[in-house]
């Protein structure tokens, strides 16, 4: 046995088999964590068409002033909303603010597909229109 095994995606019986051998093999205090497979790469592609029609058509209150903003500063913006607005905010080395929140690189597949169906809900309630895509 290594000191480090790759994952083992569990997707069927001899890989849960092989795992169990794994655990059972595995010296005194060593870790075994399972979790949800994270993201596709096609989830991931997926968002991008949202936030850029998102950064096309609307504008959004930065400072005090309505701006367009970038795909990735309505990334930011629309991860925000989704987590409910429960991201912290820090003090900048140099002033301003910076916000800490969650990563989508870090969504599970499940959370990732809720993700995107937020992206269409909320391009929907601010009339930004998007061409539909499925993953």
């Amino acid at each position: 046995m290594t000191d480090r095994l790759p994952p083992i995606l569990l997707v069927g019986p001899i890989q849960k088999q092989y795992a169990k051998k794994c655990i059972d093999e595995a010296p005194n205090d060593y870790a075994c964590t399972i979790q949800e497979k994270n993201r596709t790469l096609e989830q991931n592609a997926a968002q991008w068409p949202i936030l850029a029609a998102f950064s096309k058509q609307r504008q959004w209150s930065v400072n005090g002033s309505m701006v367009w903003m970038s795909d990735e500063e309505w990334k930011d913006v629309l991860t925000a909303a989704f987590k409910e607005e429960t991201i912290r905010l820090a003090a900048g080395l140099r002033g301003g603010v910076v916000m800490l929140g969650k990563r989508t690189s870090k969504f599970g597949k499940r959370e990732f597909s809720d993700w995107l169906e937020f992206l269409y809900a909320a391009a929907a309630e601010l009339g930004v229109k998007i061409e539909r895509t499925y993953v």
